[in-house]
């Protein structure tokens, strides 16, 4: 059973480069000040999830494990 995650892009941080849309693009999207959010966290693997994550220059991007609130990125 694939790992449920929570995804969170804070606003204060985000400065919209959208490469999180590059690596998980089912998950994320810009919004109409073009600053990404998190619309789907079981739209790509958790993998490409994390890899969108760690690609944020801003670290804007928290993802938690559903479940146990255990933080998985950063």
């Amino acid at each position: 059973m694939a790992r449920k995650v929570r995804v969170r892009v804070d606003h204060n941080l985000c400065v919209g480069n959208a490469m999180c849309e590059t690596f998980a693009p089912h998950v994320f999207r810009l919004n109409d000040d073009r600053q990404s959010e998190a619309v789907d966290p079981d739209g790509d693997p958790i993998e490409q999830i994390l890899e969108a994550a760690e690609s944020c220059p801003m670290s804007a991007i928290l993802v938690e494990d559903a479940e146990t609130g255990e933080q998985l990125f950063p």
